[in-house]
């Protein structure tokens, strides 16, 4: 689930990214990889929570479009299905989520 909210005193959106434990398959970390962390999947790391959800918020320049993945315990990757779009990636082997801020 992804959340947004604009702020009147910048223009920045913070936004953000909750799995639920089901979503993750009970995963022990999760990563948020995109654009805005140049691709580094240890740049954004999830914090877990006690029912074994993870979220994470991010400031994005309002306006900006940003792609993304989440890395499941450093091997598997996944999509956000409430994200604004999808588009394939350079490899043409899958696609990476984009939220427009």
């Amino acid at each position: 689930m992804i959340t947004k909210k604009q702020l009147k005193s910048r223009p920045l959106c913070k936004v953000t990214f909750k799995l639920s434990e089901k979503e993750t398959h009970s995963a022990k970390k999760a990563n948020i990889v995109g654009e805005f962390n140049n691709w580094d999947i240890d740049a954004t790391p999830m914090k877990r929570l006690k029912n074994g959800a993870f979220t994470a918020t991010v400031d994005f320049a309002q306006g900006k479009e940003h792609q993304f993945r989440y890395l499941l315990d450093s091997t598997d990757w996944g999509n956000d299905p409430t994200a604004d779009k999808s588009v394939p990636t350079p490899y043409g082997d899958s696609e990476n989520s984009v939220i427009i801020a």
